[in-house]
């Protein structure tokens, strides 16, 4: 999962965001996130916006959901952004919300911001309330 995201850090100036969704394990309260999908044609990028539209993401997720019997599920979503230790910005504040609120399973959902040094991990509970747990830098 690391290297996906070391592969899509935007270190240079004509680097688009990048991003996709996590996939792991809940194990009682903790997660454990053993994919992170790559971006697909489908996604919408920008110097400073990422979309993903792309279908690949969700078939991605319901395949390994039912190889593993229910085990791996979606568990968030990561992107990319054009700054050393990113933050994150009102519109990936409001889409988190409204996928935490809009899961039916309750479960509070991952966010990661890949910056260009360090990253940014938070989760948004069925409340929308967030909660930052990373803010850190890479070696």
């Amino acid at each position: 999962m690391l290297e996906t995201f070391d592969m899509y850090r935007q270190n240079s100036r004509a680097a688009t965001e990048a991003g996709g969704i996590l996939l792991g394990h809940v194990r009682g309260e903790h997660l454990e996130v053993i994919q992170a999908t790559q971006p697909q044609a489908g996604d919408v990028r920008h110097r400073m916006r990422y979309e993903r539209n792309d279908p690949v993401h969700q078939t991605k997720a319901d395949l390994m959901w039912k190889q593993s019997d229910g085990e791996i599920r979606y568990l968030g979503e990561w992107h990319t952004h054009p700054e050393d230790r990113p933050i994150p910005s009102s519109v990936d504040m409001n889409g988190w919300r409204h996928r935490a609120l809009a899961r039916q399973d309750g479960r509070a959902t991952l966010s990661v911001i890949v910056g260009r040094v360090g990253l940014y991990v938070s989760l948004v509970d069925r409340e929308g309330k967030t909660n930052v747990f990373i803010e850190c830098q890479s070696s």
